[in-house]
């Protein structure tokens, strides 16, 4: 074994438990109302060819260093994701109907910034919010993705305000959409953008109007403890056995 082999190990580690810090599990951190989990028998809102948002409410001040949402894909053909954007809005409450307002921050995630695992499954819908046209059944399998903000673009929430998290998915050979969650419901319906009217529509059932829907994240303030905690161990162990690479 020679140095460049041992520097590898090392990098191969912390890659490994970067990606595993990345995911999200039931019971975990977050800095919002509630996590607002996935309906595995909701539907899935195209987010690939329209930006959708939902609101949250800061529950406590500090950065935000990991934004996680569900999706899947129609007729669960996986496509490539190539871009994530993320935007963050504050609220404007109405009348109407409340719904993003001042642009406060957003970024980029391209491959290798982001990490998609596969989480569950259910009988799901599909859903065009712009066109109103809806399938059910239509896929069956869930994904949740991951997005560690970049430490050099933080976003520092206040306590008690509400925020809106905006998103636009970029993909090759397939659609992704936005999976809808589980109850109670928070505040305001979701909203996509209507480019061609210039406004925020609210986001209802298709087949219940009267229903509001959320959208499935969570807002998540830190690294898990315990993956942090394996990495220093990791890398500890590597460097004791540095001198044996040579």
């Amino acid at each position: 074994m020679n140095t460049h082999v041992c520097w590898r190990h090392l990098l191969l580690l912390c890659f490994v438990a970067m990606a595993s810090r990345a995911d999200w599990d039931e019971g975990g951190s977050f800095k919002m109302h509630w996590p607002q989990l996935p309906n595995p028998n909701g539907w899935d809102i195209n987010v690939s060819d329209y930006t959708l948002a939902d609101d949250w409410q800061c529950t406590e001040t500090g950065p935000v260093k990991q934004v996680h949402i569900w999706i899947s894909w129609t007729n669960d053909f996986v496509g490539i994701i190539t871009n994530v954007h993320l935007s963050i809005h504050l609220n404007f409450p109405g009348p109407p109907y409340s719904h993003p307002a001042v642009l406060i921050w957003q970024d980029n995630f391209g491959p290798g910034q982001f990490v998609m695992r596969p989480y569950a499954s259910g009988v799901q819908g599909w859903y065009d919010p712009i066109s109103n046209w809806w399938h059910f059944p239509d896929h069956a399998m869930i994904f949740q993705l991951n997005i560690p903000l970049k430490l050099t673009e933080p976003f520092t929430q206040q306590a008690g305000t509400i925020y809106w998290l905006d998103v636009k998915l970029s993909v090759i050979s397939g659609l992704a959409g936005w999976k809808t969650s589980m109850s109670p419901h928070f505040m305001d319906d979701a909203t996509v953008w209507n480019s061609a009217q210039s406004l925020w529509q609210e986001l209802r059932n298709p087949e219940e109007p009267t229903e509001s829907l959320d959208l499935a994240f969570v807002i998540d303030p830190v690294p898990e403890p315990a993956t942090m905690t394996l990495l220093g161990a990791g890398l500890l162990g590597l460097l004791l056995r540095r001198r044996a690479c040579y």
